[in-house]
């Protein structure tokens, strides 16, 4: 019996408030604990924690903001950002995170994703992949998008599962440097890894979630689309029974 996908809410965080990172600015959305709370309550299936400030400066993610949210939560909660280490790791756990994101770090020291995956087990280690094509190849890239790297995507994606990832996180960033769910890289991404794969992106209505699901992701990362209620987590799910995808209650 195959798992059922998963529904994923995004919080960008900087300086304690969620920001739209679409927007060029990084306009304020609102406060994380609450939003965290309400996404939950909605019947989200987890929620991701970005730090823009460690992932921009090289600091740690706010481990008090963490437990904050983590007690208004019920389901999953991944913490991503800043994060080069298994001290690291042993804190956002400790702090009441059940996951880790890595992306840079785990590029340029590989042996934490083995390290992680042994001390922590690999359900706890998300690889996060963000990648844009150049000549026709999925190249990655770190540092929020802005370093290129020499690897390539579906290399890396076989490497990191190779070394104990639990799954991976894989976000295409367009030409206009807006991210979006890419159908076709995800369709071949789930030809060749064995663990889930989440999309990220963005996403502007129900179909885009029904899409990439019908393609082979088992979760679906958004945010804006749910900062601004332009689609309601218990409506998407009700869609998506209704078209035959299988999903949490």
């Amino acid at each position: 019996m195959s798992l059922a996908n998963r529904i994923i809410p995004c919080l960008d965080i900087k300086d304690n408030k969620v920001i739209n990172t679409a927007n060029l600015v990084g306009k304020e959305v609102g406060c994380p604990i609450e939003m965290a709370k309400k996404y939950n309550d909605d019947g989200a299936d987890e929620i991701v924690l970005l730090d823009m400030n460690a992932l921009k400066s090289g600091n740690k993610p706010k481990m008090e903001l963490i437990k904050q949210i983590a007690k208004e939560l019920f389901i999953p909660l991944t913490i991503g950002g800043g994060i080069s280490s298994l001290e690291d790791i042993y804190d956002i756990l400790n702090a009441g995170g059940d996951k880790v994101s890595l992306n840079s770090y785990a590029v340029s020291n590989p042996e934490l994703i083995e390290q992680g995956a042994k001390r922590f087990g690999s359900q706890c280690i998300v690889i996060s992949i963000d990648t844009k094509c150049n000549n026709g190849i999925w190249e990655i890239y770190t540092h929020g998008g802005t370093k290129r790297t020499d690897k390539e995507l579906f290399s890396w994606a076989k490497e990191v599962q190779d070394r104990g990832a639990g799954e991976i996180l894989v976000t295409s960033i367009g030409c206009n440097g807006r991210s979006e769910y890419n159908l076709e890289q995800i369709m071949t991404l789930h030809k060749i890894v064995s663990m889930p794969i989440i999309a990220g992106g963005c996403a502007s209505s129900n179909e885009d979630f029904y899409n990439v699901f019908k393609g082979g992701a088992s979760g679906a990362l958004a945010s804006s689309i749910f900062h601004y209620n332009r689609v309601e987590i218990p409506q998407l799910k009700k869609f998506l029974k209704d078209k035959d995808i299988q999903i949490r209650a």
